[in-house]
């Protein structure tokens, strides 16, 4: 086992020896950065440059090839053309070399013909026991011991600054900026790496090898999919147990999924909401900032992680009030509560010295920002007990007097109370004496409320290690008409309203119902998912002529809009009284992330409210509890302004019985009961119209685990 943790992170993050094949002997080029940046770092092992061509590349002896080495180096960089580093690959394999990064481009990424190098590229691999990161890695970097293998040109200019998040991109370039943003902050790193096109190590397989590492404190990911979401999802388990906070920033808010999809389900589950659904369930924080990826960690670090929503009381102080303004407002608009100091706090305050007015911000004044008054008014507020975390917004002092208000709020950043800092001018001085004291400093409001918002929002990570799963959403399917929908859904336990099928020769004879009218009258087809697009439901229907008449209107319609679909059968279903409200309740099998659970305002007009919330499958009852809480629509169910409380518990109850077709229905790809009528405490639940689509096979063995495991 390395020091750095496993027995991969040892050749991946401390390299006893390096290579690098295909070294440029021109340093301007990408290929001849990795070798001035080792020289400029100090790296603390051998390094060797492969270069069949020349005797010396920039001065230094050059080696025809990794065979020729007088010793077999633990990590390769590997900057050729593609088919030239199939070949690279496969000679490490053979020296028995533990890791190969590899820089060339031209794989997957290139359709068939790179899929196929892709695939001679891994197989080149596993003829030893060589791992793979990239291809199209822009390198692994390592600030503890020098490591540059990396072409990347941030890493020219010197000083990497050290610290403890480790930053894992799928993106190369992104290595670079943050190092570039970060230098001069205060904020450090304690490893590097773009992954780039993951065809053996993953993401989320790297983070996971490095978890041991005692110099990783956090982690910050750039990702721009979810492909290999397992891998995450076993990472995301061992870093909650190992208690190392994970940032995350995700490119991606399309909603490609909904063409994947019959119901409202799919467009509402788009791939972003699956994405935060996936990092809420992982207990990753995720920030929407980019900056906000290096400056979240310290946060993290400081607001404890919770299992339930919190609505955490926030206190501003400031000694610019135009500044503490804008502070305000980018907190409120996150809906964080902003809690301002008590009476009681400030004549506490005026006592010690620190006068205030009585507001919404405990503004100090342009008089304030004297250390004295700094410290006693941060220690009274630390103490008070009416916050949960303190925001300090500094104003020009932070950069023409940084000994005054900075030094004593840099004082105070021990305190059980987490204080973070923004300073309004830019002031790089600042925020490294801040950051480097234990004081998070941030440069723009818009990513310091962002990040609060984010540690508030981290639950306690519920996801366990998962298999991977084969699921080809392009598959062959089938939908199952309202009637089989409904019938399955109610062997989950979701009640559907009493109905009959009636069929076109049937409507001749006496139509006997087993229930009251007023009824509604649908067209029942498995060629027909929505209904009400092709005029294919009438409701309120008072007797059998009216039935009969609702028949006909159906299949007039019908021919007008689908003309292809011979219409030979009818759902008549009694009415639902008028109840507390309407909702939807989805299910859908992500091709990310697996199954998820969705929920929603109900009704034909659920995709454009977009009033919606959504877990990873199956959910927990509190889990469903915390999904009718983030519905906004669903508030009327808390008795709103004196009406009758609706039937919360029993939606809770069908949202999870819903999230247990993961389990019960390994074959059921998308399901939806919408509307489903939630009637006032005590009426319970019914699914006034259900939707269910399948493999068309659903006796064939299934292709993927029921759900992403998710730990008890």
């Amino acid at each position: 086992m390395s020091e750095y943790g496993s027995d991969l992170a040892g050749p991946l993050l401390a390299p006893r020896s390096v290579a690098i094949i295909g070294a440029s002997n021109d340093p301007a080029k990408t290929t001849g950065r990795p070798q001035q940046f080792l020289a400029q770092s100090g790296f603390t092992g051998a390094a060797y440059f492969i270069n069949p061509s020349r005797e010396s590349v920039q001065g230094v002896k050059a080696w025809p090839s990794v065979s020729s080495l007088p010793e077999v180096p633990d990590h390769v960089y590997i900057m050729t053309g593609a088919e030239a580093a199939i070949e690279a690959v496969r000679e490490c394999a053979h020296a028995g070399v533990r890791v190969a990064t590899v820089l060339s481009s031209g794989f997957a990424e290139e359709g068939e013909a790179g899929r196929e190098r892709e695939d001679r590229l891994r197989a080149a691999a596993a003829e030893g026991s060589l791992r793979l990161v990239g291809p199209s890695s822009l390198g692994v970097v390592n600030p503890r011991n020098g490591l540059m293998l990396t072409g990347n040109a941030a890493f020219g200019e010197p000083g990497t600054p050290c610290g403890g998040i480790f930053v894992a991109s799928q993106s190369g370039s992104v290595i670079g900026a943050l190092v570039s943003r970060a230098r001069q902050r205060g904020i450090g790193f304690a490893g590097l790496v773009s992954t780039g096109g993951e065809a053996d190590l993953s993401l989320g397989a790297i983070c996971e090898s490095t978890l041991q590492d005692p110099g990783i404190t956090s982690y910050a990911l750039f990702l721009e999919s979810l492909r290999h979401a397992e891998d995450l999802a076993s990472f995301a388990h061992a870093a909650h147990l190992a208690g190392k906070p994970v940032a995350v920033y995700k490119l991606g808010r399309s909603q490609e999924a909904a063409e994947l999809s019959v119901s409202h389900t799919g467009a509402l589950a788009g791939e972003d909401s699956e994405s935060q659904a996936f990092f809420e369930a992982c207990g990753f924080a995720r920030v929407n900032h980019f900056e906000g990826l290096i400056e979240a960690p310290a946060v993290l670090a400081k607001v404890p992680v919770s299992d339930r929503r919190r609505s955490p009381r926030i206190g501003v102080v400031t000694t610019t009030g135009g500044g503490a303004a804008i502070m305000v407002d980018q907190l409120a608009v996150r809906g964080m509560k902003i809690a301002g100091p008590s009476h009681e706090l400030v004549t506490a305050m005026r006592e010690a010295g620190v006068s205030l007015p009585h507001s919404l911000i405990a503004d100090l004044g342009l008089a304030g920002a004297r250390h004295d008054i700094v410290s006693n008014a941060l220690q009274l507020m630390q103490d008070s007990g009416e916050f949960d975390l303190i925001v300090f917004v500094i104003g020009s002092s932070a950069r023409l007097n940084p000994e005054l208000a900075v030094q004593a709020i840099a004082e105070r950043g021990g305190h059980p109370v987490p204080l973070i800092a923004f300073a309004l001018p830019e002031a790089p001085a600042a925020a490294e004496l801040l950051n480097s004291s234990g004081v998070p400093a941030f440069r723009t409001p818009e990513s310091c409320a962002d990040v609060i918002a984010a540690a508030f929002a981290r639950r306690t990570a519920t996801i366990s290690q998962s298999p991977a799963f084969a699921f080809d959403p392009g598959a062959s399917s089938t939908v199952l008409d309202e009637h089989a929908s409904s019938a399955l859904l109610a062997r989950q336990g979701i009640p559907s309203s009493p109905s009959v099928v009636l069929t076109s020769e049937g409507l001749a004879h006496a139509i006997e119902l087993p229930f009251e009218y007023p009824v509604v009258v649908k067209v029942l087809s498995e060629e027909i998912a929505h209904k009400s697009d092709v005029g294919g439901v009438v409701l309120n229907v008072e007797d059998a002529e009216g039935i009969r008449r609702a028949a006909a209107s159906i299949t007039a319609n019908v021919r007008d809009h689908r003309p292809e679909v011979t219409v030979e059968r009818f759902l008549v279903q009694k009415m639902a009284p008028r109840g507390a409200a309407e909702v939807l309740v989805g299910y859908r099998v992500s091709r990310d992330v697996g199954p998820m659970v969705v929920l929603s305002a109900g009704g034909v007009l659920a995709e454009i409210f977009a009033d919606s919330s959504v877990r990873l499958a199956p959910t927990t009852h509190q889990e469903a509890l915390d999904m009718i809480a983030e519905v906004r629509s669903l508030r009327v169910l808390d008795g709103y302004r004196g009406a009758p409380v609706g039937a919360v518990e029993e939606l809770a109850e069908a949202i999870v019985a819903v999230s247990q077709l993961a389990l019960t229905e390994p074959d059921v790809l998308e399901a939806e009961a919408n509307p489903v009528y939630v009637g006032y405490a005590g009426d319970g639940v019914c699914a006034l119209d259900a939707l269910v689509r399948r493999r068309e096979n659903p006796s064939a063995p299934a292709e993927r685990p029921a759900a992403m495991s998710k730990a008890g």
